[in-house]
This record gives structure tokens, C-alpha cells and sequence, in this order.
């Protein structure tokens, strides 16, 4: 098996060929459920990190992954170990140009948030009662300026001071949560 597979391949054993995933398009998930929340990811790279949000994004019903074709890590043996089998799950979208990207996610009613541990307002506060697409950045750096220009709302996980920031794999688990059970718990209109 070591001869079928890259050297730092999880193969556990056993190797399977198979095709890559279907390219998705924004277009296709936009006319989906709006309910169903969308992550939008900028320049988060770490595989294990993409994976794991995946992993979330699969257990709170996330309608897509938006991320750029560059700065993003590739489907790899990696994300799809740390997904846990949500990478089959989740259409994962690739943009050229992510706040191209967060424009037409505007244009189809969702209100963007920015998640940012120095905004003022918490992610309680700026979760509507409708379709919301939560955007992160990637770990040190954040989003970038453009991105956060193109979000309704920037807002903060009500974290200790105690801890400067979470993993964003963390940040989007409990963003996600947030979204999927502020209909029994109320939000910002």
C-alpha cells in the first residue's frame, strides 16, 4: 500500500481509486435552502483546520463551504481525514474572487457577518432572523480589509479575557451553532 500512496497518505490499511468531487458553483447553492447557513472562509489554509470546519459545517447543516481557488488548501487526504466524511457532505465552492463572491451572496438576501475578536458587537446580536453567511479569516492574520468591507456586520465570539482568540475550526463550530439555534432563541432582524 505504501507503493499506491503518497508517503504521508492516512490510508489505515486500505486504498480506494476513485473520481474527484463535482466542481459546485455559488450559483447552484444560492438557490437552495436559505435557511441553511454558508461559510465563507479567507486564506484559511490548514488543511486540518479546513477539515474540521467542514466536520461542523456537516453537523450544523451548512448549506456550502466558500473559499478562493488560491489560499486554500487543495481535496487532499488530509482535509478529508479531519472531515470525518463531511468533505462527500458539504459542497465545498471555490471562487476566484471572494468578495466578488460575498456581493452576489448579498444579492440573494444573506446578510454577511465577519467573525472578529475586536469587533464591539457579538455574534448574538448581529445574527438575523434570515439567511446568514458567516465569514472567518484565516488564524493571525484575520480577513482582510476587502473582506471585511464586504460584510453587513463584523462581530465577536463572547470569549474570556482569559484567551485571546479560539482555533478557527473552534470559532466556526460555535458560529455555527449560534446560527442553527437562534430561531428557538431570537436575533437581530
Amino acid at each position: 500500500l505504501g507503493r499506491l500512496v503518497a508517503r504521508d497518505a492516512p490510508h489505515q490499511g486500505l486504498v480506494l481509486e476513485c473520481e474527484p468531487l463535482e466542481d459546485i458553483f455559488l450559483e447552484d447553492v444560492l438557490d437552495g435552502d436559505p435557511a441553511r447557513p454558508i461559510v465563507v472562509l479567507d486564506q484559511v489554509t490548514d488543511p486540518h483546520n479546513l477539515g474540521a470546519i467542514l466536520r461542523s459545517a456537516a453537523a450544523f447543516n451548512a448549506a456550502a463551504l466558500v473559499t478562493q481557488d488560491r489560499h486554500a488548501p487543495p481535496e487532499s487526504g488530509v482535509v478529508a481525514k479531519s472531515a470525518s466524511g463531511a468533505l462527500e457532505v458539504v459542497p465545498w465552492v471555490r471562487v476566484v474572487n471572494l468578495a466578488r463572491a460575498l456581493e452576489d451572496i448579498a444579492e440573494e438576501g444573506y446578510w454577511r457577518i465577519g467573525l472578529d475578536g475586536s469587533a464591539e458587537l457579538t455574534l448574538a446580536g448581529a445574527l438575523p432572523t434570515g439567511p446568514v453567511a458567516l465569514v472567518l479569516g484565516a488564524e493571525g492574520e484575520g480577513m482582510r480589509r476587502n473582506i471585511i468591507e464586504h460584510c453587513d456586520a463584523i462581530a465577536k465570539l463572547p470569549i474570556s479575557e482569559a484567551m485571546e482568540s479560539l482555533n478557527v475550526s473552534n470559532a466556526a463550530a460555535i458560529a455555527l451553532c449560534a446560527a442553527a439555534t437562534r430561531h428557538s432563541e431570537g436575533g437581530a432582524a
